[in-house]
């Protein structure tokens, strides 16, 4: 188990949009995180007082960064190289929304494919043994120039 404090500096996600609490298991291929942010009150992505599921596509999102991150550090590589969130495919929700759920929300990231220029990410979180959702996310990867962003 990883704290946030071990990786939180590794992605550009700051303060509240550091939505990940703690890494529970990560390898070369795959990461499962966790978080309770999505009941707070002042989580950053919230509207109307409300977190709509759409969001968890951010949770999958920054557990591939995260994920990516770590597999740089792993291989010595320094910082990761900034990426840039282009594609969300598959998104498949099923609640409307999940600030009123009670639990921790299981996020869980496979790395399917990743180079020099991008990586492709499945994603799935889940609550209380639910998935509650599901998709895929694509980053690429450029110089210093590119603004960083989820993933």
């Amino acid at each position: 188990m990883l704290p946030k404090s071990d990786w939180a500096h590794l992605i550009p996600h700051a303060g509240g949009m550091c939505l990940l609490d703690v890494v529970e298991a990560w390898d070369d291929t795959a990461i499962h995180a966790c978080s309770e942010g999505h009941r707070d009150p002042a989580n950053p992505l919230r509207r109307d007082g409300r977190l709509h599921a759409l969001h968890l596509a951010e949770y999958g999102a920054q557990a591939a960064a995260v994920h990516g991150a770590l597999r740089a550090r792993e291989a010595g590589a320094g910082a990761p190289r900034p990426g840039m969130l282009v594609a969300l495919r598959d998104v498949r929700l099923a609640c409307e929304y999940v600030d009123d759920l009670p639990g921790v929300l299981q996020v869980h990231a496979e790395c399917l494919y990743a180079d020099d220029a991008g990586t492709q990410y499945a994603f799935r979180i889940e609550h209380d043994g639910v998935l509650l959702a599901q998709g895929r996310c694509a980053v690429i990867h450029g110089g210093d120039d590119l603004a960083p962003a989820a993933g």
